[in-house]
């Protein structure tokens, strides 16, 4: 069996090896990443043959780094993410140039449609109708998005909301409110198939489903890292924010927005970010938490959105594409009898 795993932001981990007797055989550790001292890739080879063919990317990792001599070092890799190739060998995962990827960037919608749209095009993806997918979103009204387990009057002063005329709307996915205005974010979402982070954690695959962004931001000047779970920082602060969703058909949908430009003063006034949750952060305003885009490249948001698909197209190969019409009515349709109910905004009140 052969398995390969990018460290998101490290190096390239490869496994080979046999299965014998549901065992795991003639195991060989292989990269481009860095290991001192040399005996310590033997240490890790023996440590990981002999283990049963079943054991989690976690018990795998418990034998390597047991292997490790005193004072060995590791650049690039960890004992986890040998653990997460020889999940992935076995369980057959495939990597992004696997797949026939789609790109799609089509204008502005409502925020309810965005949202359907990304529930419509998962499931379309999950049932092989639609190539694995990234789309670029484009916003013309300001909404505030919140996460799919979020209190909605815990979450967003809706007084605010409807005297600034902002929408508000709730995500199949999880994690926490965004507040997003007509040219101040960059937002897009990935369906993708199962077997892409087949064998990862869920922590892990979310800085994989990100790792090609962050190449972009980088190759435009910006330090940007990974911070788990689901943020994307700078040294100068955050971002933005992933949350992912797991549908029936077995596809991913990862979305993520970052901040291009922001105005913090109406954010903190619209949404409900209370003390424990910013003293989490190491900071006392909810505004000084996120450092736009603009700030940080002095680039229009058209650029920045410009470097990241041509980063997406030449790591994945992918081609531009379109919304087809079936596709659009299904998203209208969900709006309708979902998105823009009170019943689904209201679903934690």
């Amino acid at each position: 069996m052969h398995g390969e795993y990018k460290v998101p932001g490290g190096k390239l981990v490869v496994v080979d090896f046999d299965v014998k007797d549901g065992r795991i055989a003639r195991f060989r550790l292989a990269g481009d990443f860095f290991l001192e001292p040399d005996e310590a890739l033997e240490r890790v080879d023996a440590a990981v043959t002999g283990l049963a063919a079943e054991s989690s990317a976690t018990d795998i990792a418990a034998a390597v780094r047991a292997s490790l001599p005193d004072g060995a070092v590791l650049l690039g890799f960890t004992p986890d993410s040998v653990g997460t190739a020889v999940r992935r060998a076995i369980g057959r995962a495939a990597d992004w140039r696997d797949f026939s990827w789609e790109l799609l960037h089509p204008p502005a919608v409502r925020p309810a449609v965005h949202l359907a749209l990304d529930q419509v095009l998962t499931d379309e993806v999950g049932a092989g109708r639609r190539r694995p997918t990234l789309r670029i979103w484009e916003w013309d009204e300001p909404a505030v998005v919140i996460g799919s387990f979020q209190s909605l009057r815990n979450e967003v002063d809706l007084e605010n909301a409807k005297r600034f005329g902002i929408d508000v709307v709730r995500r199949i996915s999880g994690g926490g409110a965004m507040f997003m205005e007509a040219g101040s974010v960059v937002t897009y979402s990935l369906y993708a198939p199962g077997e892409l982070v087949a064998g990862m954690s869920f922590a892990e695959s979310y800085a994989y489903l990100d790792d090609w962004v962050l190449q972009a931001l980088r190759s435009l000047g910006i330090d940007a890292t990974y911070q788990p779970l689901n943020d994307i920082a700078s040294p100068l602060g955050k971002i933005g924010g992933a949350a992912q969703k797991r549908l029936g058909g077995g596809a991913v949908l990862h979305h993520v927005t970052m901040s291009y430009d922001m105005d913090g003063e109406k954010m903190v006034q619209v949404l409900r970010i209370g003390r424990e949750k910013m003293s989490d952060k190491g900071t006392v305003s909810a505004a000084k938490r996120v450092d736009p885009l603009r700030k940080q490249t002095g680039l229009p948001r058209s650029a920045i959105i410009e470097r990241m698909e041509e980063t997406f197209v030449r790591l994945t190969g992918a081609t531009h594409g379109e919304l087809t019409a079936g596709e659009l009515a299904a998203a209208e349709e969900l709006v309708r009898t979902k998105f823009a109910t009170e019943e689904w905004l209201n679903r934690v009140p």
